[in-house]
């Protein structure tokens, strides 16, 4: 009995001294995918009785709602918190910087950098910022102050980063009371915060991290397919299949499928853009652009609609996404790309269809019109039989038509066929 008590103690010691640290990486801009995949992730290590949670991350900014969403996140999780700005070269600027100092140890690897908080609003005019900016600004600062002054860091320096958009080395930033530590790897990071004490929800804390299983939460098919859209290439290039895509099934009712593909396409497009904070008067431009070349097609103007396609789609292109957006700028050799064969689809491709649309129907009755045959009666009345592709028809002409005569359709009344002699000059 002695004995399965004592081997029951020691795996509870063994548990409590060695807990599981859950940890995630994210790479990239900070939107409310990032939020969900957080929250998603601390709640999983929260059920299974973790003792630590680490976030290892590099990015170049993001929204600050998202940011709020994390560091609340962070704040109300019972679990110890570390953020690890890591692999060497990344960084945590921005929204980063700030989701970095709040964590209850803040980490980061040599050859990385924090800072660069100063806020921006993306897609405003210059006069409508200055009237925001210093509200906004404030607002940040209250915001940086109450977080370094929680977690024991330099609130001056912190400042410093949202006023002056002051950027930090590794090093620099340990040295100013900005971080706690540097570390090269998780492994180290684990050995250096063994033993750490920190305080959580008015609670103490001692980190046991020494032989710590390291449990790494991947994001699910959900969240690396909106990860994917806040590329703003590829939700460009999503929402201008889209509108090929409606455009075809417009003009050749009943393909199906350009029309499904494009509206699928085109929401996801519209969706990773509104994620970015998109310029609309860029996708208002960019949906002028494809109305001119719609009418060019329907109302030709001899390319000048064209031209207005191809500017009002080019500047659409360039202003989608603001210069210096977190989530990166549309290149511009993509941009020339997209605008030259928008051009040809529509001036070319899209021509063709229309000729095709309006060209004399084969098929039908409506394809009988302009085809020669011969009366098999005479016509009384106005009324007769004719033989046209070696079928009879009832057919409608003029009283001198004779058996014998050849006739050639004019038009389609109901089930029958409106005909008119053949002159022998225009026999021969």
């Amino acid at each position: 009995m002695m004995k399965v008590i004592f081997l029951l103690l020691l795996l509870l010691g063994s548990a409590v001294s060695s807990p599981k640290v859950f940890v995630i990486k994210w790479d990239g801009p900070i939107t409310p995918i990032t939020a969900d995949y957080v929250s998603r992730a601390m709640a999983e290590a929260e059920e299974s009785g973790a003792g630590l949670f680490v976030l290892m991350l590099d990015t170049p900014g993001g929204l600050v709602e998202s940011t709020r969403k994390i560091v609340q996140r962070f704040g109300s999780s019972p679990l110890p918190v570390v953020v690890f700005v890591h692999p060497p070269g990344g960084r945590a600027a921005s929204a980063g910087a700030i989701i970095t100092i709040a964590a209850d140890v803040a980490v980061m690897s040599p050859g990385t950098n924090i800072g660069a908080a100063h806020p921006v609003r993306l897609g405003e005019k210059k006069e409508e910022k200055d009237v925001m900016e210093e509200k906004i600004l404030q607002d940040m600062l209250a915001f940086v102050r109450s977080i370094a002054s929680e977690k024991g860091r330099n609130v001056d320096v912190v400042e410093k980063m949202v006023k002056e958009s002051l950027s930090l080395t590794a090093r620099e930033a340990l040295e100013k009371g900005v971080i706690d530590l540097v570390a090269d790897n998780m492994k180290e990071l684990l050995k250096n915060i063994h033993g750490r004490k920190i305080t959580k929800l008015g609670r103490e804390i001692v980190l046991q991290t020494a032989d710590a299983e390291v449990v790494a939460v991947e994001e699910n098919l959900k969240e690396e397919v909106l990860k994917i859209l806040t590329n703003p290439t590829v939700a460009y290039l999503l929402m201008m299949i889209g509108f090929y895509g409606i455009f075809f099934e417009l003009y050749n009712p009943g393909a199906v499928v350009p029309g499904v593909v494009g509206a699928i396409s085109l929401l996801l497009g519209l969706y990773g853009l509104s994620l970015v904070d998109m310029n609309w008067l860029g996708l208002l431009l960019i949906a002028l652009g494809i109305l001119l070349f719609v009418l060019e097609l329907i109302t030709p103007t001899f390319g000048a609609l064209a031209v207005g396609g191809v500017v009002a789609l080019a500047l659409g292109s360039l202003f989608l996404i603001e210069p210096g957006s977190p989530y990166g700028e549309l290149p511009k050799a993509f941009i020339t790309a997209v605008v030259v064969s928008s051009a040809a689809f529509f001036l070319i491709v899209g021509r063709l269809g229309l000729k095709a649309q309006r060209r004399k129907k084969l098929t039908g009755m409506e394809g009988m019109v302009g085809e020669e045959g011969e009366a098999i009666t005479d016509f009384a009345g106005g009324k007769g039989k004719v033989v046209v592709h070696g079928e009879i028809w009832d057919a409608l002409g003029d009283g001198d038509i004779k058996e014998g005569d050849t006739v050639r359709v004019v038009g389609v009344k109901g089930l029958k066929l409106k005909v008119s002699k053949v002159s022998d000059q225009d026999l021969g």
